[in-house]
């Protein structure tokens, strides 16, 4: 069985925005955000906007409406907040806003979660959608967790699901 998704057909660039949902990391302490970034700039994609936001629902919906009304921007990746313990409001705050919802993203985040930490991957709510045209992931906080999300999901996926939504 061959891992590797089809080639995309077009050199492409996505626009990024990393937003780490946290009570206590700052910029300086936050690892996760950074390493999206380092990925994501990595694989030649840009980052455009960065914020380290307090895990508050209203905090992170604003945030999300308001890039998603910026036209340099196609992709909006969160981490944090996506727990079960009470102040993980990141799931419940993005959830409602989806227009379009990716359930394999989260279903193969937790099966490769699985494989990794065992069973306590069901505790994870990572999801993915659309919100105003723009393509969202929401990631556990772990530096493990983006990694693994980033590599094995997001960067094979990330050019062929933005022209998926250019083509409307």
């Amino acid at each position: 069985m061959s891992t590797i998704p089809h080639p995309d057909p077009v050199e492409l660039v996505v626009s990024c925005a990393v937003l780490t949902v946290s009570d206590t990391r700052t910029i300086e302490t936050d690892k996760s955000g950074q390493r999206i970034q380092q990925l994501l700039e990595a694989a030649g994609h840009g980052v455009v906007a960065y914020a380290v936001v307090k895990d508050d629902p209203d905090q992170i919906r604003s945030h999300l409406e308001a890039l998603s009304q910026r036209s340099d921007l196609d992709a909006l990746i969160f981490n944090g907040g996506t727990g079960i313990a009470p102040r993980d409001t990141t799931y419940d705050a993005i959830e409602r806003l989806l227009e379009k919802t990716l359930p394999g993203f989260g279903e193969l985040f937790r099966w490769l979660s699985y494989q990794e930490i065992g069973s306590r991957a069901i505790a994870s709510r990572a999801i993915a959608g659309v919100f105003q045209t723009k393509l969202v992931f929401s990631l556990p906080g772990s530096t493990n967790a983006v990694t693994l999300a980033m590599e094995k999901l997001i960067l094979p996926e990330l050019k062929h699901l933005v022209s998926q939504l250019r083509q409307g």
